[in-house]
Order: C-alpha cells, then structure tokens, then sequence
C-alpha cells in the first residue's frame, strides 16, 4: 500500500506542477506528500525530481518511471473496476457443482433463463453425488441436500425436502401395505448396494428417537434414478427424496407408506465460502433457485 501512495504522489506532483496542488488533490498536507516522494526516491536510489519552492522537473530517471508508474496505476484501477463491477453486475464464469439427478432436474433446468436474464455471465455444472470441496476443486457454489456444511461456508436454504418410502397403487394391491417398520422384511426394497453408499439401510424415527432399518430386496444398484424406475414400474418399495417423486405423488402414480416414522424435513442449500464480497453471478443464480421453488406447485410438476 505504501509503494501505490509513494507512486501516487509523484504522479500527482508531475500532474499538478507543485507539490501544494499535490497535496491538495490528494487530500494530503504537503509535508506529508513530499514525504512521500522522499521515501520512493530512497527506496529506489536515484533522484526523481528536481525541486524548489516554485518549480518541479523531472530527472532522466524520473521521466522514465512516470511512464511505468502511469501503467501500474491505470492498470490498478482497471483491475479494480473490473471487480467492483462484478459485485453490482452478474458477469464472468459460474461454476456450479450439484447432485447429479436433482442438477439434472432442478438446477441445470433453470441455467436458460438466468443466462437470458444474465448475458455476461457463463456457467460449468459438475453434476455428482460426491460431496466436492468447493475450494479444492474450484467451485464457487454448490447445492447440498442436506448434510453439515463446512463452518467456514455460507448455506442458503432453497427448500426443504424429505425422505419416505413409497410405491404403485399397483404394488401395494398385489403385495400388501406396510404398517410398521417390521413389516418391510416382508416386502421387495428396492436399495442401494454397497456401490451406491446406502448398504446400511434406510433411515426412519420411532419413538421420537432415530432408528436404521436393513432392508433387503430382488433388485439392488448404485443408481438412485434406476431405483426411482423401478418403483414407478411397480417392483418394489423405493425409499426416496420428495423432490424426486412430488409430481408423481400429486397425480397418484405413487403412494408413501409409513410416514408417521419418517425423519424430519431437512433443507436443500446452496452453499458458498465466506468471502468479504460475494460475486453478483452467485447471489442472482442462487436468487434464481430460490424464486423457481418458491412458485406454488412448483414441486408438483412433472419432472422435466
């Protein structure tokens, strides 16, 4: 900082032709910029400027700086322009990362409409169920279900979301309805396998405390929207997200069994690291989100 006030003051000085007028435009005594002036010149070891009470020239040396010094400074408050800029105006390139079925179908879906809205601005999507490091791996927001996010992040609630096991009218009149936790022993859950990261079961509450249910079935993946097909075909339970299956639900191809024993709502984040100015791109895609969900009936629809 001290170098661009150093720098700062012998352009003035040159500019103005008097170290008063200097210091005067630079709302500084003149004492203090030519002390200033003093510091650059001993930093740099070579005179500068020739001064007397009246009168200011450049030294050979001088001449040359001013030209660099010119270009530094311009070159800063471009810099500086640009930046501030991209806090007011969403501009520059979002990269977003988001869990691959759910960006699938409510995130990237919107990219069209924020990007019509938003013509500066370019977006990369990394649709994957792996939780990234935002910082490690360049990402300037991403959406969470669920889960902690890190404490030095920044999470925004966009919805809330829920857990519940359902199944086709048509397999609950071939097979039967669950009534108690118990009772999915007897029927065909459709599950994660050990691939898939879910082998320790399905998670649900009873008694206000919670409790993990091993369930066992014909099919097993690592594929959550295979399981998703395969509970609309009318194979089996499936346990899965409301944001999956609201559509469904709303229309009566699905039905949930046990609600009474599902977890509470959890929340759907965006989530961002703390930084002292957020970019204008993230705060207009994450209001786009936001706005989007919020629309009455918006989970209701079909998927698209």
């Amino acid at each position: 900082m001290d170098k661009i006030k150093q720098m700062t003051a012998f352009v003035e000085a040159v500019d103005q032709g008097s170290l008063a007028r200097a210091a005067l435009a630079q709302h500084v005594t003149p004492v203090m910029l030519g002390r200033r002036i003093d510091a650059l010149e001993r930093r740099l070891g070579v005179k500068l400027l020739h001064r007397s009470t009246r009168h200011l020239a450049l030294t050979e040396s001088g001449t040359l700086f001013l030209e660099h010094c010119r270009k530094l400074l311009a070159d800063l408050e471009m810099a500086e322009t640009i930046v501030a800029d991209g806090r007011d105006e969403a501009s520059g390139h979002l990269i977003v990362s988001a869990p691959a079925a759910f960006g699938r179908l409510h995130v990237a879906p919107h990219a069209p409409a924020f990007l019509a809205a938003h013509p500066k601005v370019r977006i990369s999507f990394n649709l994957t169920d792996q939780v990234v490091d935002l910082v490690r791996e360049g990402y300037e927001l991403g959406i969470r279900i669920g889960g902690m996010p890190d404490p030095s992040s920044v999470a925004v609630r966009l919805a809330t979301n829920r857990r519940v096991v359902c199944g086709t009218p048509a397999y609950f009149a071939r097979c039967g309805v669950p009534r108690t936790l118990d009772d999915l022993a007897q029927h065909n859950c459709l599950a994660f396998n050990l691939q898939g990261g879910q082998q320790r079961g399905w998670y649900f509450q009873k008694e206000g405390k919670p409790v993990t249910v091993k369930v066992a079935g014909k099919l097993d993946c690592n594929d959550g929207e295979l399981l998703h097909r395969w509970a609309s075909e009318g194979l089996g339970l499936a346990w899965r997200s409301t944001w999956e299956i609201q559509s469904q639900l709303a229309a009566g191809e699905l039905i949930t069994v046990l609600d009474d024993h599902a977890l509470p709502n959890y929340d759907i984040l965006a989530v961002y690291m703390q930084q002292r100015h957020l970019p204008a791109r993230v705060r207009a895609f994450i209001d786009t989100l936001k706005a989007a969900y919020a629309q009455p009936g918006y989970w209701n629809r079909t998927a698209r």
